[in-house]
């Protein structure tokens, strides 16, 4: 069973920043995809940003222009750098990931940002507090 475990949650002003970390038990291959998701109280859960089986990447429009994802394969690890932070972007904040050569159809992991439960692996979750 593949495991997930994010790490560099915290609180912090407005217009600061955070880097979220998420390193996974298994190498993150061409038959895999991994993002980023987050869930505020009383809201659903909706998706931040996805690393697609092809190296492409994809972000919520609410987070464009200020958070970026990239991947340390060596460290089967996804970053979020999360820049000029705002209090909406309160929530908790998970990481899941795919694990299956059905990423490989077009569109799959792009479709996961508005549809999570694509991602059948889940981390635990870190809180990101933003203090107005």
């Amino acid at each position: 069973q593949v495991a997930l475990e994010e790490s560099g949650g915290g609180s912090v002003q407005a217009g600061g920043s955070l880097r979220l970390s998420c390193t996974a038990s298994k190498y993150i291959s061409s038959d895999s995809c991994i993002g980023w998701f987050r869930q505020a109280p009383g809201k659903e859960r909706e998706g931040v940003a996805i690393w697609d089986s092809d190296g492409t990447t994809i972000y919520a429009d609410s987070v464009k222009g200020r958070f970026s994802i990239s991947l340390d394969n060596v460290k089967n690890t996804l970053y979020l750098q999360m820049n000029s932070l705002k209090p909406g972007d309160t929530a908790m904040y998970f990481c899941a990931a795919v694990f299956s050569p059905i990423v490989r159809k077009p569109g799959y992991c792009r479709g996961g940002l508005a549809q999570s439960d694509r991602f059948r692996i889940w981390g635990q979750g870190t809180q990101v507090t933003v203090a107005a």
